[in-house]
């Protein structure tokens, strides 16, 4: 069985495959003050919920953008599942072309997102990541990584104005009735979601624009699905491209 790990800077997700099967997702917080043994256990008790041995695992693919937890897990792998980690790095793949000016720059788990999003839905295509950054991943249609728009995320945006302002309170992340709130809740929520599909459809729009073809559009992450429900201009919601990719990647290292 593979275990693939997409580590962010706010969550870590982790899925096992058997053959090109995803069998089980989770998604963690990325703690940083982890060692070895205390991700080693972690694992072992997040597998055990899902009736998954450690000795299932003989395989491990890994996108990190966290690069002081590299060597954490990858010990932690070694030492629990009798397995060296593969990381993916954008720069010396050979899973697609990045034509960005800087490869190394790129994050790893965009890399992902993008390879399973071209698997799953083909080319030309837009991958809209919603993370600690909202990333907005154009491909052409000969599956080359164009380049990406960044904007903050769903969760570090409602932070921010929260903890910037002492009236306003913490809140559901769903969508109102209305646009037009009448109460504080409603009105958050009504900014916030409405908010992003907005920018969801002005970048996409733009991109298109840019790429001269109306690519297709794919939402990604967790928080995927409640934006992609207030635009028109998302064609399809998977929240699993990066493990998706990472499958791919350790399919032919």
């Amino acid at each position: 069985m593979l275990l693939t790990i997409d580590v962010g800077n706010t969550e870590t997700k982790l899925g096992c495959f058997e053959g090109e099967d995803l069998k089980q997702t989770w998604r963690v917080t990325t703690e940083l003050r982890r060692t070895p043994d205390e991700y080693g256990v972690f694992f072992t008790q997040l597998f055990a919920t899902s009736n998954i041995g450690v000795d299932a695992i003989d395989a491990v693919a890994i996108a990190s953008v966290v690069p002081p937890l590299d060597p954490v897990l990858e010990t932690a792998c070694e030492r629990f599942f009798g397995a060296t980690p593969r990381f993916l790095k954008p720069e010396s793949q050979d899973l697609m072309t990045i034509a960005t000016e800087t490869p190394s720059e790129v994050g790893a788990d965009l890399v992902a997102a993008a390879v399973g999003g071209v698997h799953r839905f083909g080319a030309p295509l837009i991958v809209v990541s919603f993370g600690t950054a909202t990333v907005f991943i154009a491909i052409s249609d000969d599956a080359r990584y164009l380049g990406v728009a960044i904007a903050p995320g769903i969760i570090v945006s409602i932070s921010a104005l929260i903890g910037k302002t002492a009236k306003l309170p913490q809140i559901a992340l769903q969508a109102p009735a209305h646009a037009i709130g009448r109460n504080t809740t409603d009105a958050l929520q009504s900014g916030i979601v409405y908010g992003f599909a907005g920018q969801t459809e002005a970048i996409v729009g733009r991109m298109r624009r840019e790429m001269g073809v109306d690519a297709k559009v794919v939402a990604t992450g967790g928080l995927a699905e409640i934006v992609a429900k207030q635009t028109p201009v998302v064609d399809a919601v998977d929240a699993h491209l990066s493990l998706v990719g990472l499958e791919l990647f350790a399919r032919k290292c």
